[in-house]
């Protein structure tokens, strides 16, 4: 069989590669890294955490590229586009680098013995992204934990400071069921005297435990780092002292200044080897862009996007949509994976909903809107306030034809219902711009 040519042939050949979406375990990727010799000699950040990583990961990248500082930041999902996993320098790798990347890792994936070694989707773009980042003369690598953190394929990097955002249920059939089971899973990315940046104001035993047994100092919000809210500023306090009149970060929602001052603690500890200013601190927080997390649209209705999808999450988007204004009726527009607490999303976000557009999101994992229906008149949520439809683009479109221009449409459930809104919006504006003859 020939080799793909094309970045959406190599996506689609990547997914048959292992008989498995999910395989946890280092032995596969590592060796294959072997193989290719991949090394960064970069100090890298790994960052894991049930909600956070994103929004954390994208403002350790804005504040290092304000300072100067040529970054590689590697993430998951993405919402449009494959490339924007894979960013170096601040912009998404191009077409031909990941076809280049691809290429280096199938050679040594096929290399030994005559066996091909099986990897997943996720591993093989692991190994694709750290090879582009070892060649590319960076200064600084941030890495997000794809699942758990423990047998992560982006674990085979040692990082020199660990990250954890926060610890919820989340992922359960993989990390096990309980909190304390999830944080032994995440506690996996701490090495050896490398310092712990942790988000989580109560931790686990486990994670506290595992910290202390391999002499990896924690540094815990509220402890040894920490944050003021005011009213058009904020205060950071942390490893290397305090910082005030600093500018809220152009992410939306008060719980991104804990995702900043984590941000922040990372850069004390890096400060060494990668000294940021306080002026590209304040520049950094004031262009991060992320797609999806808490993303308020122009125009009317308001319309607002989040990648929401478990009961954490929902929590603090119903808590951020709170927050806004006066709006006379919210709409949902749901879709969830199947293997997901649907219910405990529901019962997080619920109050916050007057009408529910529910969407069938595409298998083997997505819900139906038949299932959702079904948990919302469980929790009961009146038939007249649900509307099913076959995909998320009609689901907004109902849902924008019926809101008011004071009400709000909030988007949310996962990335793939997020991605879909999102693509469906940039088919209208496609549709509706002028065209010139």
């Amino acid at each position: 069989m020939s080799r793909p040519t094309t970045q959406a042939a190599w996506l689609a050949y990547l997914e048959t590669l292992h008989p498995k979406a999910i395989a946890m375990g280092l032995d596969r990727v590592e060796a294959v890294r072997a193989r290719m010799g991949t090394t960064l000699a970069c100090p890298v950040v790994t960052v894991g955490g049930t909600n956070g990583k994103g929004s954390t990961c994208a403002l350790l990248e804005s504040m290092f590229a304000a300072a100067g500082f040529r970054t590689g930041l590697y993430s998951s999902p993405h919402l449009l586009r494959y490339n924007e996993r894979v960013r170096i320098g601040g912009r998404e790798a191009t077409d031909a680098l990941l076809v280049s990347a691809f290429e280096a890792v199938e050679d040594a994936r096929v290399a030994a013995s005559g066996v091909p070694t099986p990897l997943t989707y996720f591993e093989f773009g692991t190994l694709a992204a750290l090879w582009l980042f070892a060649r590319a003369g960076l200064d600084v690598v941030v890495l997000e934990v794809g699942l758990g953190g423990r047998l992560d394929a982006v674990n085979i990097v040692a990082a020199d400071v660990a990250v954890i955002t926060s610890i919820d249920l989340d992922h359960m059939d993989f990390l096990g069921p309980t909190r304390d089971d999830i944080a032994r899973e995440k506690a996996g990315i701490f090495r050896a005297g490398r310092p712990v940046v942790c988000a989580e104001p109560d931790p686990p035993v486990p994670l506290v435990g595992h910290a202390a047994t391999l002499g990896a100092p924690l540094v815990l919000l509220g402890r040894d780092y920490g944050y003021v809210a005011e009213a058009t500023q904020w205060q950071y306090w942390g490893p290397a002292g305090k910082r005030f009149g600093l500018p809220h970060p152009a992410l939306r929602g008060a719980h991104q200044l804990a995702n900043a001052a984590t941000a922040l603690a990372v850069l004390d500890l890096l400060h060494a080897r990668l000294p940021v200013a306080g002026g590209a601190i304040r520049d950094g927080l004031l262009a991060i862009a992320l797609p999806g997390r808490f993303q308020v649209l122009p125009g009317r209705p308001t319309v607002v996007l989040d990648v929401a999808h478990n009961p954490h999450a929902a929590q603090v988007l119903a808590a951020a949509a709170g927050r806004m204004g006066f709006h006379p009726r919210t709409f949902a527009v749901f879709g969830m994976l199947a293997d997901k607490d649907i219910a405990g999303v529901v019962a997080a976000i619920g109050p916050r909903i007057d009408s529910w557009y529910v969407a069938t999101l595409p298998r083997p994992r997505g819900a139906s809107a038949a299932a959702l229906q079904a948990v919302l008149g469980g929790a009961g949520v009146a038939p007249a306030a649900i509307r099913a439809f076959d995909d998320v683009a009609a689901a907004l479109a109902a849902a924008r034809g019926d809101a008011g221009e004071a009400d709000r449409i909030i988007v949310f459930g996962s990335f793939l219902t997020v991605a879909a809104a999102l693509a469906a919006l940039e088919r209208g504006a496609a549709s509706r711009a002028p065209r010139h003859g």
